[in-house]
């Protein structure tokens, strides 16, 4: 019990605070760079090519960031595999969030912010790890 209440009571920090306030940041500008993307693509090329052009980009630009604004870490193979796993991760949570949410009868409108009230948190923890955890990790095996 007193693990689960350390772990309770670190989410509050003032350093976690502040992770939490930059990941906030770094998805909408993640966001608004895909969006921004497919809008102009898709007026040339297929919809389906300039969303996914959009989502690699904005993915990239997301995985930068949250390495060096977010979680203030290095680069490395190790974090972009655990940032790739993440993302993958999320996705599937999220869609299958959607799917439980549509079939308990939430509705088309309502069910993808459901989702983002247990996708987003749930992503932050599993990106910080990967930074915090894993960065850590292979720091000490380098040294």
């Amino acid at each position: 019990m007193a693990d689960w209440n350390d772990k309770l009571t670190s989410l509050f920090k003032k350093e976690t605070f502040g992770e939490v306030l930059r990941f906030g940041i770094v998805g909408v500008v993640a966001v608004a760079l895909h969006f921004s993307i497919y809008w102009i693509l898709q007026h040339w090329i297929n919809v389906n090519i300039a969303y996914t052009v959009g989502y690699v980009l904005s993915f990239f630009v997301n995985y930068y960031l949250s390495a060096h604004f977010t979680f203030k870490e290095k680069t490395s193979k190790e974090n972009g595999a655990g940032f790739v796993f993440a993302h993958v991760f999320n996705y599937f949570l999220q869609l299958g969030l959607f799917n439980f949410f549509l079939w308990v009868g939430l509705g088309r409108l309502l069910s993808p912010f459901a989702v983002l009230v247990i996708a987003v948190p749930t992503n932050f923890l599993v990106v910080r790890f990967v930074f915090k955890r894993l960065g850590h990790k292979t720091q000490k095996e380098s040294n």
